[in-house]
């Protein structure tokens, strides 16, 4: 399983910023810090904040800060927010499973692919940086 680059992006983002999730946090220094291009950054934290994970405040003084608790944000909520949970996408890289006929993996990946689902919904962002 492949995770798009804008939720690579956003996962390192809200787990980067959950380290300090009470200090306010600027798009310059979060680019910089995470070798993130700044123009994609931007439009990340756009995305983020209408899914309501985080808020914003501008000007001078200006930044992002979480919209609600990290240990109420799970990956599963960011992945979906970042529109990276289609059940559909083959892992054969043939288009679309299950419009028709499935690939010579579709019934053995279902399994695997339900495990990583439901990790994705029992983890949140306060449990990233807890030593398993």
């Amino acid at each position: 399983m492949k995770l798009k680059t804008t939720s690579e992006y956003a996962l390192r983002i809200l787990s980067h910023m959950s380290l300090h999730e009470e200090e306010q946090h600027t798009a310059k220094g979060l680019s910089e810090t995470l070798k993130i291009p700044y123009k994609y950054l931007t439009r990340i934290m756009t995305n983020l904040g209408k899914a309501g994970f985080i808020s914003s405040t501008r000007g001078k003084n200006g930044g992002f800060i979480f919209a609600k608790p990290v240990d109420e944000i799970t990956l599963y909520d960011i992945l979906e927010a970042m529109n990276d949970l289609n059940d559909d996408v083959c892992i054969m890289g043939e288009g679309l499973c299950g419009q028709g006929e499935h690939c010579a993996l579709h019934e053995c990946w279902s399994k695997p692919k339900q495990l990583i689902d439901e990790m994705f919904k029992n983890s949140t962002l306060k449990d990233l940086h807890r030593k398993c």
